[in-house]
C-alpha cells in the first residue's frame, strides 16, 4: 500500500503508527512505552509513567485519547477498561 508520509519523521504529535490492547498488570511493563492511551470505558487509570512515577488519573472518560508516556498500566487502582496503547 502506498504511504505518502513514509518519508516523514515520526514525532510525539504525529498520528500513532501502532496500537496494542492493554491488560493492566502490577508487575509487567507494556511492550513499548506509549505515546497515548485510548480509553474505551470510563474509570480510573493508575499508571507508571516513563519517569518511574506512579500516578492515578481519576475519572478518565470513554472515547478519549490521553497523551501519556506510560511504561506500565497497573491493575491495582485501574477501573477504566478497553484500554489501547498507541505508539
Amino acid at each position: 500500500m502506498k504511504d505518502d508520509f513514509e518519508s516523514y519523521t515520526t514525532s510525539l504529535t504525529s498520528p500513532a503508527r501502532d496500537a496494542d490492547p492493554i491488560t493492566p498488570d502490577d508487575a509487567t511493563d507494556l511492550n513499548a512505552v506509549t505515546r497515548g492511551i485510548f480509553v474505551g470505558a470510563s474509570g480510573n487509570l493508575q499508571v507508571q509513567m516513563l519517569s518511574g512515577q506512579t500516578v492515578t488519573f481519576n475519572n478518565v472518560q470513554a472515547g478519549v485519547v490521553y497523551p501519556l508516556r506510560v511504561a506500565r498500566v497497573l491493575a491495582t487502582g485501574t477501573t477504566a477498561a478497553g484500554l489501547i496503547a498507541l505508539q
